[in-house]
């Protein structure tokens, strides 16, 4: 019956995640693919999203797949995760508040042969959400409201392999499908009857695929200690899809339209991607780690209006390579006491990274963010709790300032689904 359940909650949280989009409200998910998603599970946001060193036989890992090699033969887990957060957001002197909650990730894990793990599981990409106005009085009567809006984002599913094929080696993949669509609208109004009116739409639908490569290394050292080393690409390229800018023109007078269309073919694209972590730890102790990631955002074109000619066409220049270092890990007092208090998890991180668009034609905002946690274990059971706080501060010189403060939720699943009585 526990096993049913489970079961049921898993799918019944995958098909949420695949109707729903993790949300935000942030402004700048107005310029690129939109605010590219936090995918580190509830066990690592507490320590600041560290991943790429990660591993062991009680948790998923999907940043670096080749973590899924440590998955215990007798035990299935799945991971499941929610958000909520509190964004304040500050321009000249100006202060807005915005709330959103989630559901963000269905994960699970299980080996499917010695020394080899599965994992699949379904979570944004990135997120676009937004809406804000723009007021501006022309002379001393006329009045321009320009609105922005826009919504949608990318999904991800995916599956993975992990395999440890040489002592403290392990390799890993994940293949991934990614879709969505996201809808991006500009409209002009003003109070004066004759002029006409005018709206902006940018859209596009993605039905594409994503290749992850892991590497990890562990070795032991004395007293118990082992160092893990990590390593991940990510494969760029082009997603196939076709945005379309669509401007029509309304006449106050007379309420007739004209529509121009333009299609900037083939021209989105995820980048290529590196990653470095480092891990040491004493297992039911502690684990301190470091990773570094850079994504090539850069080297992708994007669409855009030419001022010139009024053609939606691709271009260079418009993203900007992205840097992300994370600095985090977690104590237990004592993992084989019975008492519960001394079985918590306690963790701590600490993050900085550049931004990928640009806006305006300067770089967007940097991001720094600290987070605190802890690991919950449940009783009578191997699964646990997960519970962490993450302020983010986003900031560069004459744009938004944006601060968040996000509690996330996750729940480790870990339970015996293999095992079988012997009777002699």
């Amino acid at each position: 019956m526990k096993r049913k359940i489970l079961f049921c909650v898993l799918l019944s949280m995958i098909c949420l995640a695949a109707k729903s989009q993790s949300g935000t409200n942030s402004p700048y998910s107005q310029y690129g693919l939109g605010i590219l998603s936090d995918q580190a599970l509830g066990y690592s946001r507490g320590m600041g999203g560290l991943s790429l060193g990660v591993r062991g036989s009680s948790m998923a890992n999907m940043l670096n797949p080749a973590s899924y090699s440590a998955a215990d033969s007798l035990t299935m887990i799945f991971d499941l995760g929610l958000s909520g957060q509190i964004t304040n957001f500050e321009e000249n002197g100006t202060k807005v508040n915005a709330n959103n909650a989630d559901f963000e990730y269905a994960v699970a894990l299980f080996r499917i042969m010695p020394k080899m793990g599965l994992s699949a599981g379904v979570m944004p990409y990135t997120n676009i959400g937004y809406s804000y106005s723009q007021t501006e009085r022309i002379g001393t009567e006329l009045t321009t409201t320009k609105v922005n809006k826009g919504s949608g984002g990318v999904h991800q599913a995916y599956v993975g392999l992990g395999w440890n094929f040489y002592k403290g080696l392990s390799l890993g993949a994940n293949l991934s499908y990614l879709w969505g669509t996201y809808d991006r609208s500009i409209s002009t109004t003003n109070n004066d009857a004759y002029i006409n009116t005018m709206l902006k739409t940018y859209s596009a639908t993605i039905n594409s695929y994503k290749l992850d490569l892991g590497l990890q290394w562990q070795f032991d050292l004395k007293n118990k200690d082992q160092i893990v080393l990590g390593m991940t690409y990510g494969h760029g390229h082009k997603l196939g899809a076709d945005p379309m800018v669509k401007t029509t023109y309304t006449n106050s007078q007379t309420g007739v339209t004209q529509d121009t269309t333009f299609t900037a073919n083939n021209s989105l694209s995820i980048p290529e991607s590196y990653g470095m972590g480092f891990v040491w730890k004493r297992t039911g102790k502690f684990m301190l780690g470091v990773d570094y990631t850079l994504q090539k955002w850069g080297d992708c074109e994007y669409p855009d209006v030419n001022s010139t000619t009024g053609e939606y066409e691709k271009r260079s220049g418009l993203l900007c390579d992205r840097s992300k270092v994370i600095v985090g890990g977690e104590w237990i007092p004592n993992a084989y006491t019975g008492k519960f208090l001394e079985r918590i998890h306690y963790r701590m991180g600490v993050s900085y990274a550049t931004p990928y668009i640009k806006v305006n034609g300067q770089d967007g905002p940097k991001e720094y963010s600290v987070s605190m946690g802890f690991g919950i274990p449940m009783i009578k059971s191997r699964s646990m709790f997960n519970l962490s706080a993450q302020w983010v501060h986003s900031s560069a010189k004459d744009l938004i300032t944006e601060n968040m403060f996000r509690i996330n939720v996750g729940l480790t699943f870990s339970e015996g689904w293999f095992m079988k009585w012997k009777v002699q």
